[in-house]
């Protein structure tokens, strides 16, 4: 199956995406992701898995990475994009991973995965939300860390008939991690209070205080919010023009937002306005809810910079949209025949925008090139977090030991071993 991925590989333009993390044995793994042009559409699938036998530096990820695509005899020209997330061994513009790439690819267009980029800029909170999210944590914690206390919980959820009986631990490294734990909690909030109230801890009045009530309401509605547009930016076949109106599309709903709570309006967020309806309560938290939604855009805009949002509609839609100002002449010519042919029009109805773009570079070349240095480069780093978990399932403690990455190919590749040529590798043992 590597053969078969290589030979498809080579002397094809590509993209990589790449992620390290540590296996259940403490092993360093590097694992590298390749975006191809296979035929008539855009393929991806796993490059290779290797063990980090010293420190995770950039000179070492690079040479892990060199090393593997002179072996399989792939060239670092063809590299049109790197994706990566933001360390510094990764990111770092003058001794990163990226720099050291940049020195044998100058072209290679370097991209912050997406999704973290989202993770990162929703992560701050003011110091009067961060309060009560740092005593969901703790209650959290309470309940889940003696078994004795869990048990309780639960049964106490069993008798007052609630849809769940258990709370969910955070986790910083997981990314909807915070809008679930802040919806579960906010869901058995009467349990919680009853069950904090037995036991005789201080959580107790928390759970009781309506303004206290109303900011965990409004931070389950926030951070299911931003969990709808994480989840709408994993997946696979995902590109950069696709993601970056995801990411505008929120901007433009915060300043919305923003607008309709100062007039009074929170229908966008249902926990809060259920919450304040069936108590029947004075909304207090307004002036905390306009200072996160300020921050929230400040965040965004510095992970997400501003660009033209027609930047990219050529690609979109060339039959709608008009030519950027510096394409050249060449390049204009090409456009102006690709959106006169009918028969183009046709097939772009039909065809994904990466088969489309890459059926319209065998008559248009300058054109279909620029659109695929676009659409070709990784946006997020989602298929190593896929790889990473794939790694958490079949290296278990019981197979420690395990050089991981065949049964990892195996695993996650969408190519067919070719059978008949393993077979005739081999030689038949006839009968005595």
């Amino acid at each position: 199956m590597e053969e078969q991925l290589n030979d498809k590989v080579r002397d094809t333009r590509f993209a990589l995406q790449m992620d390290e993390a540590t296996d259940s044995n403490r092993d360093g793994l590097l694992i590298t992701y390749v975006r191809f042009i296979d035929e008539d559409d855009l393929r991806e699938e796993l490059l290779f898995c290797k063990k980090i036998l010293g420190r995770a530096t950039a000179e070492e990820l690079f040479k892990i990475i060199d090393t593997y695509l002179k072996e399989a005899n792939l060239k670092w020209e063809d590299c049109v994009g790197i994706c990566t997330d933001g360390a510094q061994a990764m990111a770092g513009k003058r001794g990163g991973l990226q720099a050291l790439i940049k020195r044998v690819s100058p072209n290679v267009q370097w991209t912050h995965c997406m999704i973290q980029r989202e993770a990162l800029a929703s992560k701050q909170l003011s110091p009067e939300l961060n309060d009560v999210m740092t005593d969901v944590i703790a209650t959290v914690n309470y309940i889940k860390t003696r078994p004795v206390k869990s048990r309780i919980f639960s049964a106490l959820c069993n008798e007052m008939g609630s849809d769940h009986t258990a709370v969910l631990f955070h986790s910083e490294s997981r990314w909807l991690s915070r809008g679930k734990v802040l919806s579960r909690v906010f869901e058995l909030r009467d349990e919680i209070c009853i069950f904090l109230e037995e036991e005789g801890s201080d959580f107790a009045q928390k759970f009781k205080c309506n303004k206290f009530l109303m900011k965990l309401a409004y931070l389950s509605d926030m951070f299911l919010k931003l969990n709808e547009v994480n989840l709408q930016m994993q997946g696979k076949n995902t590109h950069l023009p696709h993601l970056a109106d995801k990411i505008t599309s929120f901007i433009r709903k915060l300043e919305m937002w923003q607008q309709r709570v100062k007039n009074g309006n929170i229908d966008s967020f249902e926990n809060l306005k259920s919450f304040i309806e069936v108590n029947k309560l004075q909304n207090t938290v307004i002036p905390c809810m306009e200072a996160h939604f300020s921050a929230l855009q400040k965040h965004f805009q510095r992970y997400f910079p501003v660009q033209d949002p027609k930047e990219h509609d050529w690609i979109r839609d060339p039959f709608s949209a008009t030519p950027p100002a510096d394409f050249s002449t060449a390049e204009e010519e090409q456009f102006v025949d690709v959106t006169s042919d009918s028969t183009m029009r046709l097939q772009f109805k039909s065809k994904t925008l990466a088969a489309f773009w890459i059926g319209a570079e065998i008559d248009y070349p300058l054109l279909g090139k620029r659109a695929l240095t676009i659409l070709l480069p990784f946006a997020t780093s989602y298929l190593c977090e896929i790889g990473f978990s794939a790694v958490a399932s079949i290296k278990t403690k019981y197979r420690s030991k395990l050089d991981i990455e065949n049964e990892l190919r195996v695993a996650v590749s969408q190519l067919q071993p070719r059978f008949e040529k393993m077979c005739c590798m081999k030689q038949a043992h006839t009968s005595h």
